[in-house]
């Protein structure tokens, strides 16, 4: 559930457009590179200029007729055309994400679950028979994060590689990427920056992913194909995105020292031993960093506080994953959005102890997590993979078992020495307004319809409890009970590929109860989220 601006009709007003855009708290995000050598700075401009090819690229996968309604809406110098293209820009489309994706523009229809990856006119039920059809090697190229599905001319249909079917705007990525390896001192840098440009054109992302895990530089860039969640029929094609950001070393070192504890808490996850993995990947490096730029995938709605990339579970499975935490972004978040909704969700009593250091915490163990638990995995004798296994479920299912298996082993931890013990009294309450944070992003959302399935959980297991006055509070001893059983749950859900199971889980608890709504009805007042304005990008490109 979210903040929800009903239009009156097919075509909303300019007030109403007005009033979706405003749930978006303006921000100024950048940082200070002033210490960064002339020869990064130059690095960094041809970076951003890569990086917004992403948007380009982004659109065309949200829809085929993107771009040609943003044409439109960009000679449209009318009040009611501007905000139309404002909410445009928001969403990346002409579809509303807090909205249930209600479409804002008239004739423009649903948006489709299956985005722009799949034929226009195809069937998913189509699409499914035309995959289990294929030998294997085709089905994994076919499902794979890196490629279209289209129709021959004879109308049989076919996968197409991202660097085909993407070729001139790849190709004009590349070429920036090239340039930026050409500009920096930095070995680490310049070789990722040219092994993901040759991706762009070769369609194998391998070693560049591992390339940009051994980054070291103090330029910490993001760029490529990575999160499947526009693709909601199967949960299988990769949407691009940027994010251009510079590493905080004090941050950065001061928590590098919680990878070494990664092996441990999957040895102590709360599952049978057998879907425990004995040897995960010694990498699993951790980036703090600020943003200076996102675009694409990563800048449509609701903003991205941190990430744990890649995806590729050959990767994962073999060297672990990178958890990159975006610190201004989660400030900003705190202060323009979580406080106040703490303060109409919780008992005043409990306001002291909602503060940025737990909710910070509990973001780097949402991204430690998603690389523990199961990923390669074996159902009825197959070797595949949960993301195949639960399909249109796997991204609610997977961030799900981030945060609550987040808050596992945020308490593991604690309980043995690796974090203060004070984080005790705040974790939990933090985790219940930051709740309410995320509940606003809507339930046909990911991360919203997760945390539905989370909060009516503990509801029911006695952690968390609603006064009397529909102030929401914590018992601390249930709610340790509630995580470690709902952990065990959707982790073997996982494992065992239990794709009817999963679906069972949202349908049942996925769902908005009465005292949960009355609290969102309070904070409809407060932003949804924040709206960055990229004030270094802008400087950097200006000069």
């Amino acid at each position: 559930m979210q903040t929800r601006i009903d239009p009156p009709g097919p075509v909303p007003s300019l007030e109403t457009l007005r009033g979706m855009a405003a749930r978006f708290a303006p921000v100024d995000l950048g940082a200070d590179i002033s210490s960064l050598p002339p020869a990064e700075r130059a690095a960094l401009a041809a970076l951003l200029r890569a990086a917004r090819v992403c948007d380009v690229l982004f659109l065309r996968q949200v829809s085929p007729a993107n771009e040609a309604w943003l044409l439109d809406l960009v000679a449209d110098e009318s009040p009611l055309g501007r905000a139309r293209l404002d909410n445009f820009l928001l969403n990346r489309g002409p579809w509303s994400r807090l909205d249930g994706q209600a479409p804002f523009l008239p004739g423009v229809g649903a948006k489709p679950p299956q985005a722009n990856f799949y034929p226009a006119g195809a069937t998913r039920d189509g699409v499914e028979a035309w995959l289990a059809s294929l030998p294997p090697d085709a089905y994994r190229e076919a499902t794979g994060f890196f490629t279209t599905i289209r129709r021959r001319p004879d109308g049989v249909l076919v996968s197409v590689p991202y660097a085909l079917d993407y070729q001139g705007e790849l190709g004009e990525a590349a070429s920036w990427l090239r340039r930026a390896a050409a500009r920096t001192g930095d070995a680490t840098l310049r070789r990722f920056l040219e092994l993901r440009a040759d991706a762009f054109t070769s369609n194998d992302y391998y070693d560049s992913d591992v390339a940009w895990m051994e980054l070291e530089s103090a330029i910490e860039p993001t760029i490529g194909p990575d999160e499947v969640y526009e693709d909601e029929w199967f949960n299988y094609k990769a949407a691009f995105e940027a994010f251009v950001t510079v590493r905080d070393d004090v941050e950065t070192a001061r928590l590098q020292r919680i990878g070494a504890e990664l092996q441990s808490i999957e040895d102590h996850l709360p599952i049978d031993a057998r879907f425990r993995n004995p040897r995960l990947g010694s990498m699993a490096p951790i980036r703090v960093v600020n943003t200076i730029f996102s675009a694409g995938d990563g800048n449509r709605g609701v903003q991205t506080a941190a990430f744990n990339l890649p995806n590729d579970e050959r990767i994962i499975t073999l060297k672990g994953a990178k958890r990159v935490m975006l610190k201004n972004n989660q400030e900003a978040k705190f202060r323009m959005v979580l406080e106040p909704i703490a303060r109409a969700a919780l008992a005043p009593s409990d306001l002291r102890f909602v503060t940025f250091e737990a909710f910070f915490a509990h973001i780097l163990l949402h991204e430690l997590m998603h690389g523990l638990g199961p990923h390669a995995v074996e159902v009825a004798g197959r070797s595949t993979t949960v993301r195949q296994e639960l399909k249109e479920t796997y991204s609610t299912i997977e961030e799900m078992k981030a945060d609550v298996s987040g808050l596992f082993a945020l308490q593991f931890l604690i309980d043995r020495g690796r974090f203060d013990a004070s984080l005790q009294e705040t974790m939990y309450v933090t985790y219940l307004a930051s709740m309410f944070r995320s509940l606003r992003f809507g339930l046909d959302e990911a991360h919203g319809q997760g945390v539905a399935i989370q909060l009516n959980s503990f509801l029911d297991g006695g952690g968390v409890r609603v006064a009397p006055d529909g102030t929401f509070g914590v018992d601390p001893r249930r709610i340790r009970e509630n995580v470690t059983a709902l952990t065990g749950q959707v982790m073997t859900i996982q494992a065992t590929g239990a794709y009817d199971e999963a679906r069972g889980l949202i349908a049942r608890l996925g769902v908005l109860r009465p005292e949960v709504a009355a609290v969102l009805a309070r904070v409809s007042h407060v932003p949804v989220d924040i709206r960055p304005r990229f004030v270094t990008a802008s400087e950097l490109l200006a000069g």
